[in-house]
């Protein structure tokens, strides 16, 4: 145990290191943000130890152990079917006793839904700045909000350290989404892994859209194949739930579009974003009546707004293409993932308008 804890000190502490490494190339302005996720990200990895030290805990409650020993196959398929890293990400828990493991602000403009981006080293750009505590993500939007951009706080289950801190034990699993329904289980691991297979600085909609495909892809495969009938029919009514408001959320960000297109010679502007956010609000209602109830998005579109529809796109709006392009791989199985991965990758390699304009090409789509 005393051997366990030191290894989890000196690494917490190499981390440190390596934060404040990049404090000194970015200013002194960043350092308290830094510091924030530096030690943020320390207290995940000494909260989290192996999963078979869970499993032969006594005081594991049962559930807990079956969960895990569910993510153990789960992370075997991600190498083994999907050709996702084999390392020690996901092998390890921790009980992070909170809701979410940090929290996301993202910020747009009035008339835009292009999202605001803070530059890191190392990851470089994107459309988020996360917090592990929520009040400061909170004093975060007040100060884009000062600066007049629409913003959106959010709790997120898990992040990628994009495989840089394998050595240092890896993205573990977390309490905060532990006990997902199977199918969205396989898919957050499918997801997270997939970032150290991929990332491209400075192209947020890239990066999560490849994932997001990963995971849907990968997801069904996984309960196509070992999903048990129960399972399998959770999953289907929650999948068909979200397909179908992510469905109004696309036809809700072209109407907002073509609005702030628009903008500069429509002086009605703000109430016509208004009509469209106001038939938003009312034809999701139709839709909860469908589902006969289901409250689960309430929250979302209670508040939402340009940065929170911006952050959904981000997510989203290349995942078609993305599909068509592992449709049209050859062969099956791991080799069929393997040239997806390639394909992406040389992609990646490309100028950012290149790399759209090639990804529509080579899935046989329209631009996004």
């Amino acid at each position: 145990m005393r051997r366990a804890a030191q290894g989890r000190w000196r690494a917490g502490r190499l981390l440190a290191g390596v934060a404040l490494a990049a404090v000194s190339l970015s200013g002194c302005a960043n350092i308290g943000y830094y510091w924030q996720s530096v030690t943020g990200h320390v207290a995940v990895m000494n909260a989290a130890k192996p999963v078979q030290d869970w499993l032969g805990d006594a005081s594991t409650p049962e559930a807990t152990k079956r969960r895990l020993e569910l993510s153990q196959r789960i992370r075997d398929y991600a190498s083994q079917a999907l050709q996702l890293p084999d390392n020690a990400s996901y092998r390890r828990y921790a009980d992070l006793k909170r809701r979410a493991a940090v929290w996301n602000v993202v910020a747009a403009p009035e008339f835009s839904l292009t999202l605001y981006t803070w530059c890191f080293p190392v990851v470089g750009c994107v459309g988020y700045r996360g917090y592990y505590s929520e009040d400061d993500a909170k004093q975060e939007a007040q100060l884009k909000k000062a600066e007049g951009l629409e913003v959106d706080v959010y709790g997120v289950p898990a992040y990628s350290t994009l495989g840089y801190l394998n050595w240092a034990g890896g993205d573990p699993l977390l309490s905060t989404f532990i006990n997902y329904p199977e199918g969205e289980l396989a898919r957050l691991i499918f997801h997270e892994l997939s970032h150290q297979v991929l990332y491209v600085k400075d192209d947020t909609m890239f990066n999560e859209s490849f994932a997001t495909a990963v995971e849907r892809i990968g997801g069904a495969q996984w309960l196509a194949q070992h999903g048990s009938e129960a399972a399998r029919a959770e999953y289907a009514q929650f999948d068909q739930r979200r397909r179908d408001f992510r469905a109004l959320t696309l036809a809700t960000r072209k109407k907002l579009e073509a609005i702030y297109a628009a903008a500069q010679k429509n002086t009605a502007a703000a109430a016509t974003k208004k009509i469209a956010m106001d038939a938003f609000r009312q034809d999701y209602e139709k839709l909860k009546a469908q589902w006969g109830g289901y409250a689960g998005y309430d929250a979302w579109v209670a508040k939402a707004n340009n940065a929170s529809f911006g952050a959904l796109a981000a997510y989203d709006e290349l995942v078609p293409q993305f599909e068509a392009l592992y449709a049209k791989q050859a062969g099956s199985g791991a080799a069929r993932w393997n040239t997806f991965y390639d394909a992406c990758k040389a992609l990646a390699a490309m100028p950012r308008n290149e790399r759209r304009a090639a990804l529509a090409a080579q899935a046989g789509l329209t631009p996004q």
